[in-house]
């Protein structure tokens, strides 16, 4: 399996994301494609310099949580796959797929955030695209379908100035609020 073949199969792809929910191809094996804990793709160790290629890439990701894979955020033991109409290969992805770069406020009143992954996907903060801690407290973002982004550094201490404290049966919670949903930034 070469990356220029899965390049030209994806080449003709539309603007939405394609469907690989629908699709069911044969597995062909491993690819030397890996993407570290800070949302850099490599290939055969050489990071990709062509954001355009990773976007394209990453628009066929899937995550296989199936055959006893365990989805647990904190052990990163999740398969990943890249999926065409006629292939599935397997990669290497160190924590999250993506990462959480960039935050703003929708509205005047601030309460409806946007968030922006390393790749420029746009989205609410909300019930769909839920924050989540996980059990060694990394806080992660649903993206789409079971994809995650971690939540960079810098987001996070951005979040945790504007977090209110509340009391609750863990403790003391650090919780934002967008889109009418609460979220927990962590507990002391």
């Amino acid at each position: 399996m070469s990356l220029d073949k899965i390049s030209a199969q994806l080449a003709g792809s539309k603007k939405s994301l394609p469907p690989v929910e629908l699709w069911n191809p044969p597995y062909c094996g491993e690819i030397d494609i890996q993407i570290k804990k800070n949302g850099d793709w490599y290939y055969n160790g050489t990071i990709f310099k062509r954001l355009a290629l990773v976007k394209l890439f990453a628009d066929v990701l899937i995550k296989d949580v199936s055959k006893g894979v365990s989805d647990d955020l904190s052990k990163g033991i999740a398969e990943y796959f890249l999926v065409t109409p006629v292939e599935k290969v397997k990669i290497q992805v160190d924590d999250a797929p993506f990462v959480i770069t960039q935050w703003h406020w929708l509205d005047e009143k601030e309460t409806v955030m946007q968030v922006v992954t390393n790749l420029g996907d746009e989205f609410t903060l909300d019930a769909q695209h839920p924050l989540v801690v996980s059990e060694n407290g990394g806080l992660y973002v649903t993206v789409r379908r079971n994809l995650t982004a971690k939540v960079h550094r810098n987001v996070y201490y951005q979040w945790v100035d504007i977090a209110k404290e509340e009391s609750t049966a863990k403790g003391t919670e650090l919780i934002i609020t967008s889109a009418e949903c609460e979220f927990s930034l962590g507990c002391y």
